[in-house]
C-alpha cells in the first residue's frame, strides 16, 4: 500500500456520522451532553455520548458512577410509556450526595430522547394535495410517524422521500381508519366535503383519536356536524373535530396554512405531555 493510499484511508466513524447512522436506521437513542461542570469532575463541559437500550454506544461524559449513572437515566427515558413525543430533560447531581463518589463538584447534563421511528408522534394525513405537501415540509423534521392517504396517484408521486412518511394509495382512504394506532393525529385534507366526511365519520364513530381536523369553513363545519348527527353521531361527538383546522392566523397561501396547522398540532401534542 502506498503512502498516499495509506493516508487517503477512511478513519472510524465521528460521534456525529453515528448520530446520522442511527437516525437513518430508524434507532432509539438518548443524546447525553455535559452542559455544566463544577469543581472536582471527571470531564469538560461539552463532553457528549449516545445512549442506546443497549447501553452506551459512543462517547463518553466521564467514565466511572457518573456515566454509568447517565446511562441508567438515559435507559429509563427509552423505555418510558405514555406519550410517543417525550421531552428532553437537564439533570443536576451533586457528585458526593447523588452519584455516591468522594470527590466534590457537580455536573448539570442534558438528555434528549430520539424515538424509534416506529414509536414517533403518529399523524395520519388524507389527502396529498397542495396544503398536504406544504404541510410535510414542515413536520418531517420533527420525531414524528407520518401516514399520507390519497386515491390520487399524481399527486402521491409529488410527495418527498422520508424514513418517517408512508405513502398509501386506497380508493376508499376511510378504510385505513381502523388500522391507525390509538394516538394518531387524523387530518382531513381531501379534494372536498363529500371525500373527508365518509373519513371523519369512521374516526369519530369507530375511534377515540386525541386530534381530528378538517380544512374548510365554519360554514362547512356546521354542514358535517348535521350529516354526522343524521348519521347517527351523538351532537356532543359530532363536534369533537377542528374545523377550521389550524390557528387563526395568516393568509391562505398554503405554505401559511401548513404553518397554522403544524402549530395547532404542535400545541395540543404538548398539552397532553405530563407537566414539568
Amino acid at each position: 500500500m502506498s503512502e498516499n493510499s495509506a493516508a487517503a484511508s477512511p478513519g472510524p466513524p465521528t460521534f456525529y456520522e453515528e448520530l446520522a447512522a442511527l437516525e437513518r436506521d430508524g434507532a432509539a437513542f438518548v443524546l447525553v451532553v455535559l452542559v455544566e461542570a463544577l469543581g472536582s469532575t471527571p470531564q469538560d463541559p461539552g463532553a457528549k455520548m449516545l445512549v442506546t437500550s443497549a447501553g452506551r454506544h459512543v462517547g463518553t461524559v466521564g467514565g466511572g458512577r457518573v456515566e454509568a449513572k447517565a446511562i441508567a437515566f438515559a435507559r429509563e427515558m427509552l423505555f418510558v410509556s405514555g406519550e410517543a413525543v417525550r421531552r428532553p430533560q437537564l439533570a443536576s447531581w451533586t457528585l458526593k450526595s447523588d452519584v455516591g463518589m468522594t470527590c466534590g463538584g457537580s455536573v448539570k447534563l442534558y438528555f434528549e430522547p430520539h424515538p424509534a421511528i416506529a414509536d414517533r408522534w403518529p399523524i395520519a394525513i388524507f389527502g396529498a394535495g397542495h396544503i398536504s405537501q406544504a404541510l410535510l415540509r414542515v413536520l418531517l423534521p420533527l420525531p414524528c410517524m407520518i401516514t399520507v392517504c390519497d386515491a390520487r396517484p399524481e399527486w402521491l408521486e409529488q410527495l418527498p422521500r422520508a424514513r418517517n412518511l408512508r405513502v398509501v394509495p386506497h380508493e376508499n382512504p376511510a378504510e385505513l381508519i381502523p388500522s391507525l394506532p390509538a394516538n394518531t393525529f387524523v387530518l382531513c385534507l381531501t379534494k372536498g366535503h363529500t371525500t373527508d366526511r365518509p373519513i371523519l365519520q369512521r374516526a369519530l364513530a369507530e375511534r377515540d383519536f386525541p386530534f381530528v381536523g378538517v380544512i374548510g369553513s365554519a360554514a362547512k363545519a356546521a354542514v358535517l356536524r348535521r350529516e354526522l348527527i343524521a348519521a347517527g353521531l351523538s351532537a356532543e361527538r359530532a363536534a369533537q373535530f377542528h374545523c377550521p383546522v389550524g390557528l387563526d392566523f395568516g393568509s391562505n397561501h398554503p405554505h401559511e396554512i401548513a404553518l397554522s396547522i403544524a402549530s395547532q398540532l404542535l400545541a395540543v401534542r404538548d398539552s397532553r405531555l405530563p407537566r414539568r
